[in-house]
């Protein structure tokens, strides 16, 4: 997922897809320990995701604050 695409996303569907990925990221830590996944890559690429996510919603969060302060 880029960063791009994150930007368009509203913040229930970055948390609905914060969810996924890091629920992606336990079953690869699972697969990997049984010997099940053939792609390594893909755990590193959906670690990436959940920081690109988390960078999102806390930019968010860090503006809306901002904004809160500015108007006070």
């Amino acid at each position: 997922m880029k960063y791009t695409d994150i930007k368009k996303l509203s913040d229930k569907e970055l948390a609905k897809s914060l969810e996924e990925k890091r629920s992606a990221v336990r079953q690869f830590r699972f697969d990997i320990a049984g010997s099940k996944v053939k792609n390594v890559k893909e755990g590193a690429n959906a670690k990436r995701a959940v920081a690109r996510i988390l960078t999102e919603l806390n930019a968010r969060s860090a503006d809306a604050a901002g904004q809160v302060r500015n108007a006070a």
